[in-house]
């Protein structure tokens, strides 16, 4: 029996996760732990042997964030520029960690450079992913000002994705920071008009506005015990579901 046969409530045969670049950082203060690569790479070759067709978009924060490059006196469209090229870095690197455990994989970067990937195609990608290959987003929206949450909301509407799974450091969606707000009270669902109503920071607005337009479901869940992408798949990893309304 296959992952997604396990549990029928859970039952996403093409996601997208969303990664973040300070989660390859795993320990380190900087750059890519391999550690941490490795085990990312581990549970998304495992869901792709039981016949998960995933994407994935990567952030590049653990290499340069453009917003703060801008705070400290960079020109915005140059800081965001600097970002996008720190996710093909990630994006590569994950690339090769998931072949090498033997699960094919194909990295499009928005930002065209074809000695280096292949340059984003909405066809080439569909295709890749009808034929078992992990594909894996870069380069963000290819324009400034948009961040990859806003990357994985459009890929997974291009994508036809059945949900956007949104890995982070805490289990869910709270209503302040659970990290600094002992009273914050944890949803276990929320809907797409309540998060922007209430400014809930776990996704930029146009992100949330192209899944509630494109009638996605958002899973938020916590990357720091090893086993949750995999866990998400058959209901044992705990997660708000933002949909609806």
């Amino acid at each position: 029996m296959s992952i997604t046969d396990q549990n029928p409530a859970l039952r996403f045969k093409r996601p997208l996760l969303k990664l973040s670049g300070e989660a390859l950082m795993g320990g380190a203060s900087y750059g890519i732990d391999p550690s941490a690569l490795q085990r990312f790479a581990g549970e998304i070759a495992e869901l792709g042997r039981s016949g998960v067709q995933m994407s994935v978009v990567v952030g590049g924060g653990n290499i340069f964030r453009g917003l703060a490059g801008a705070a400290k006196g960079m020109d915005r469209v140059t800081g965001d520029y600097m970002g996008m090229l720190a996710t093909v870095m990630n994006a590569l690197a994950l690339g090769q960690a998931l072949r090498a455990l033997g699960q094919h994989s194909r990295v499009y970067s928005a930002i065209p450079m074809p000695t280096v990937c292949a340059p984003y195609q909405r066809d080439a990608a569909m295709a890749d992913l009808d034929a078992g290959a992990c594909v894996i987003f870069a380069g963000g929206t290819g324009n400034p000002f948009f961040t990859t949450d806003t990357t994985a909301a459009l890929r997974a509407a291009e994508m036809g994705c059945d949900a956007i799974l949104k890995a982070t450091s805490v289990d869910g969606v709270y209503s302040a920071n659970p990290k600094t707000d002992l009273s914050a009270v944890r949803y276990d669902t929320i809907t797409y008009t309540e998060v922007l109503a209430q400014h809930l920071q776990i996704m930029d607005a146009a992100a949330i506005a192209i899944a509630r337009d494109n009638r996605i479901p958002v899973l938020v869940f916590s990357l720091l015990k090893p086993g949750n992408i995999v866990k998400l798949f058959t209901g044992e990893t705990p997660a708000t579901v933002i949909s609806g309304g």
